[in-house]
């Protein structure tokens, strides 16, 4: 009996060594960008104290290819580059912040960063769909080149400052597909009455032509769908919309993605967190969602083919829209944009630098590519 008691005190012991040793070394979350406290070690066994955590919400999931998987290939380019000393702790859409609102959290300082389409600032930052998705805009090389080199980041981060929040260019894909429909769009007719799940400008334009436009998650629009909530929706790459299930309820996938030839995604840091950073940790973040746009572009192009060879073996119908349809899409965007830009200040300053950029650009692409149709 005695040599039970002893054994059942030393294991007693051992568990509580055990628990007091895990607590020192928890990883804290600490959601205001200060110093962490917690040690891990490099590949040294040297101990490598983390000088940032951050907690970071998403605005798509992280298992969707592509749209969602970019993040986890940023958040590990910031550990590595950092030697672990920056950390980046995801948060599922709505798991702690909803998808539209992430913005609003960030530049109020309830999360240091958070990744995004700015586009759903929309409401808010009319101007913010111009550095996330454009109508019969620039495709996606172009859209870098503007950013990089001719003032692009320089216009999103004056625009974004005024909110307290600074702008990090972090994914780019390629375009979407134009929606998932259960009836043919032969002509404009048929886009009237339509109720339809779209988002940014291109909202802005099907509505004129007589949609109901509604904004919901992609998460949720599966099952808007399937209970005919809504009669269509657009939402991403076709990898994306097979992901989230949309074939199999709508079966006519129409293209191309005139509303949004190409989609940019931010790390939207909170000003104050950013400026207090050093030039070494602003060069962490920098660098690995620079990596981050060239590799989830390669990324979107690479893996669309085979998905829109398997829609042939499952009843689904990928169309062009007619050309007559996308002309007048064109007429109307080009009028919502005007109309845009006469409301709000920064919308007008924007857009004229695109439209600048793209005039310049225009001869260069012209000349220096194949034709589409060669």
């Amino acid at each position: 009996m005695t040599r039970l008691t002893n054994r059942s005190a030393a294991i007693a012991v051992g568990i509580a060594f055990l628990v007091g040793l895990l607590a020192s070394l928890a990883i804290r979350p600490i959601g205001d960008g200060s110093p962490a406290t917690t040690a891990i070690s490099d590949e040294g066994g040297v101990a490598v104290s983390p000088q940032l955590r951050w907690r970071v919400p998403i605005a798509f999931a992280t298992n969707l290819p592509v749209l969602g998987d970019n993040i986890l290939y940023v958040q590990n380019a910031v550990e590595t580059a950092s030697g672990g000393r920056i950390v980046m702790q995801l948060f599922e859409p709505g798991e702690i912040v909803p998808p539209f609102n992430i913005v609003d959290a960030v530049r109020e300082g309830k999360v240091p960063a958070g990744y995004t389409w700015l586009g759903y600032d929309q409401g808010k930052i009319p101007a913010s769909t111009l550095i996330a998705a454009v109508p019969f805009g620039m495709e996606p090389w172009e859209f870098s080149a503007w950013w990089f080199d001719a003032g692009g980041r320089q216009l999103a981060e004056a625009l974004y400052a005024k909110y307290d929040v600074h702008p990090l260019y972090c994914g780019l894909i390629g375009p979407e597909t134009a929606g998932w429909f259960r009836e043919p769009i032969e002509s404009l007719d048929d886009i009237a009455g339509l109720k339809i799940r779209f988002a940014g400008l291109g909202g802005k334009v099907i509505e004129q032509l007589g949609a109901s436009v509604t904004m919901i998650p992609g998460g949720e629009i599966f099952q808007a769908l399937e209970k005919g909530a809504i009669d269509a929706s657009e939402y991403s790459l076709p990898i994306v919309d097979e992901a989230l299930g949309f074939d199999r309820i709508a079966k006519i996938n129409y293209f191309p993605g005139w509303h949004q030839p190409f989609s940019a995604a931010h790390l939207a840091v909170n000003k104050s967190v950013w400026d207090s950073l050093d030039a070494e940790q602003r060069g962490v973040f920098e660098t690995a969602c620079t990596a981050g746009v060239t590799r989830n572009l390669a990324r979107s192009e690479a893996v669309q083919g085979p998905v829109l060879a398997s829609f042939d073996s499952r009843g689904v119908s990928t169309l062009q829209l007619p050309e007559p349809v996308l002309r007048e899409l064109e007429r109307v965007a080009e009028t919502v944009l005007t109309e845009e830009a006469e409301r709000d200040e920064d919308f007008r300053t924007i857009y004229a630098a695109q439209r600048e950029f793209r005039k310049a650009y225009a001869r260069w692409k012209q000349l220096a590519y194949l034709p589409r149709d060669f």
